[in-house]
């Protein structure tokens, strides 16, 4: 690999962590810039080049179990988190059950994802529907939230969460944008919506990142090694900041940017493609 094509990875790798957790979809962001820009299919192959993306997810999965370690680890019994009991108290059943709708439907929908929705034109539209859910969710979200804390959430509104997730598996859509205005819509505030998609986002990603490896396996060459390490430690280095930013803001400046943002790029991209 030369020196070009490493930058091509830390640049990809950088879309990923910024995107990957932020309401505007990573998906989408790494079919435009990839496609539109990079074309890393042209000298790793159309599936090294798949794989690739898996890779750079992990990174960005990696930053999530770095920030959220106590809760991911209360879970599954390996940290007690200190403080008021609670009848309803987070647990993982609460993450189960966010995680299945998008789950069955995703394997019953994979192919057709895969075969039809992955292109500019597609994610232009994503980001359109996106944008315009994260508004309704500012919009018509109660003015004052009954679920304030992850250990407020019931598991009602867990799987309510889980079923609008399932939007998110249309590239371009967005996981975080998808989940935190589902959320919001059923009670909750944004910095809980907000942890809560993060959390959930870990188990979902390493299940369909460990599938996508598996399927190219035999794809896989040492000879990508070096472009794989970079991309994974420049998707992780920069979700670690995204995350840490977007907890900070999203409490202030709520859904209503990143829709606006959304719906620009998707003015911009539908310009170039279209005229």
């Amino acid at each position: 690999m030369d020196f070009f094509e490493l930058l091509k990875a830390l640049i990809l790798g950088f879309v990923e962590g910024m995107t990957e957790f932020a309401p505007v979809s990573s998906t989408g962001h790494l079919i435009i810039v990839d496609d539109m820009w990079l074309k890393s299919q042209e000298f790793l192959g159309k599936y090294p080049a798949n794989t690739f993306k898996i890779v750079i997810q992990l990174g960005s999965i990696l930053a999530v179990v770095v920030v959220f370690w106590k809760r991911l680890f209360s879970l599954v019994g390996l940290y007690k988190i200190d403080g008021k009991k609670m009848n309803n108290r987070f647990n993982l059943m609460h993450v189960i059950i966010g995680m299945l709708p998008a789950v069955v439907i995703g394997f019953a929908l994979k192919d057709y994802i895969d075969d039809n929705l992955f292109g500019v034109k597609t994610v232009i539209y994503a980001l359109v529907a996106g944008a315009i859910l994260m508004i309704a969710a500012d919009k018509l979200g109660p003015k004052k939230p009954w679920v304030n804390s992850l250990d407020e959430i019931n598991y009602r509104q867990a799987f309510v969460v889980g079923l609008v997730q399932c939007l998110s598996l249309w590239p371009g859509f967005s996981r975080s944008g998808a989940t935190i205005s589902g959320g919001v819509l059923f009670g909750m505030n944004h910095r809980t919506a907000a942890d809560f998609t993060f959390i959930m986002a870990v188990p979902i990603m390493i299940g369909a990142s460990l599938v996508s490896v598996l399927k190219n396996w035999e794809h896989m060459s040492m000879d990508y090694l070096s472009f794989y390490v970079v991309g994974f430690v420049s998707a992780f280095v920069f979700a670690l900041i995204s995350i840490r930013f977007f907890l900070k803001l999203i409490s202030k400046v709520k859904l209503m940017p990143f829709a606006i943002y959304r719906l620009i790029l998707a003015a911009i991209l539908a310009i170039i493609v279209f005229t």
